[in-house]
């Protein structure tokens, strides 16, 4: 009677449990990229100099392709061409002035998918007044969606606004963002 009590118990409670598993790890994730996003803004008002929030999988470039869950560095971008001068980064041209790293984050683990629509897909920037804009001025908003293989559950996506807030959005089931 014990064993039988103990497997139906596990049998509701082990999916559950991994559920919530999954959710937390979902929340920590796009939580670390939210900070990310708040120091950047913060350190360009700091600083009186644009900062640049971008996809990087060596820690040091900007790279193309794939997602922010390559990992992403902030660094200072005073010159504003939204990629970092170093002597490390292959396509820059002159690297007479090294563009300080503010905080590098590792790549996402666990199957974790980081990505964002057309105008935050490869970079965020905030100028001196705490707003995010491209390089050509305009301002930046979009959303980055972060999914996990195998997880139709929920996703969670983070919404960019015209003032460079954030805000973060549970979405479920998580195919109603394309994961």
């Amino acid at each position: 009677m014990t064993l039988a009590v103990s497997a139906i118990v596990l049998a509701v409670g082990v999916p559950s449990f991994q559920n919530l598993i999954q959710n937390q790890r979902l929340t920590a994730a796009i939580n670390q990229f939210v900070g990310a996003l708040a120091l950047a803004r913060s350190e360009a008002i700091k600083r009186g100099v644009r900062v640049t929030l971008c996809k990087s999988a060596d820690g040091q470039c900007c790279a193309g392709g794939g997602g922010y869950h390559q990992g992403w560095i902030v660094f200072a971008d005073p010159n504003g061409d939204l990629i970092r001068q170093s002597p490390n980064c292959s396509n820059v041209s002159v690297a007479s002035h090294s563009e300080p790293l503010v905080r590098v984050h590792q790549p996402l683990v666990g199957g974790l998918s980081l990505i964002g629509n057309q105008n935050v897909a490869e970079f965020i920037s905030f100028v001196p007044a705490g707003v995010s804009q491209l390089s050509n001025g305009a301002f930046q908003a979009g959303t980055v969606t972060l999914c996990a293989r195998g997880y139709a559950a929920s996703a969670r996506r983070l919404v960019l606004g015209r003032g460079g807030r954030v805000r973060v959005e549970r979405v479920e089931p998580a195919s109603r963002v394309g994961c």
